[in-house]
């Protein structure tokens, strides 16, 4: 499945960058000034002391990273692939389609210093909850939104936050809780993409319009995702 971008709202010449978000080796080029897309910090190498994982599906792994990254207890966050049948997929075998498979993200976090159900606000403003048939620009199944807890305590509190977010809409949510599976890690040119390739990572995010729809749906706690 290819990515594709809003092109109607962007000028020709940064349309080139903004096509996909996938596809090269990084180039290590300065970011543009982006307002709604900061460069979160790198995440400390140290191991964690009370380390447990979250794992998210929230559209292009390069920008679900950005969302965690840089948050007190959050570990080095990994960009994969899981929920579907192919064991050890590359990254053009999932863009076919067929592996079942969702672009997503492994979260390790510290027990001690951030909670489950802090990473599932973070998860929640950084998606379309609305949105069946992708995430943002990125049409397809492997870009669907989607959480996988690991435990039965996850899975009750991802219940319980699906919940308090569909109280405060009036339409249904697309976003699914599904059973835990192989996480597979993606090719490390995908692995912090926002800090190897910051130019086409911040042209890509901007052009498919990611930080203008969460701002519509969720309004100033789109502004303020990631840093709960």
């Amino acid at each position: 499945m290819l990515r594709f971008s809003l092109l109607g709202l962007l000028a020709a010449a940064f349309l080139t960058t903004a096509l996909q978000c996938a596809g090269s080796s990084p180039s290590g080029t300065a970011a543009p000034t982006d307002d709604h897309a900061p460069t979160r910090p790198a995440a400390s190498a140290r191991p964690l002391a009370n380390a447990d994982t979250a794992v998210f599906a929230m559209g292009c792994f390069w920008c679900a990273e950005t969302a965690f990254e840089g948050a007190d207890g959050i570990g080095d966050v990994i960009s994969g692939f899981t929920g579907g049948t192919l064991p050890n997929p590359t990254y053009e075998q999932v863009g076919r389609g067929g592996t079942g498979h969702y672009e997503a993200i492994q979260v390790p976090f510290d027990t001690t210093q951030i909670d489950y159900a802090t990473l599932l606000r973070i998860f929640w403003h950084n998606v379309d909850p609305f949105d069946a048939g992708g995430q943002f620009c990125d049409r397809g199944d492997v870009y669907r939104a989607a959480i996988f807890p690991r435990t039965a305590a996850q899975r009750q509190l991802a219940e319980a936050s699906k919940a308090t977010v569909e109280g405060r809409f009036d339409e249904p949510l697309a976003t699914e809780i599904l059973p835990a599976a192989p996480f597979y890690r993606a090719e490390e040119y995908h692995q912090d993409f926002y800090r190897k390739d910051p130019e086409r990572y911040h042209s890509y995010r901007l052009g498919c319009r990611r930080d203008a729809r969460l701002r519509d749906v969720w309004g100033d706690d789109a502004l303020r995702a990631g840093d709960a």
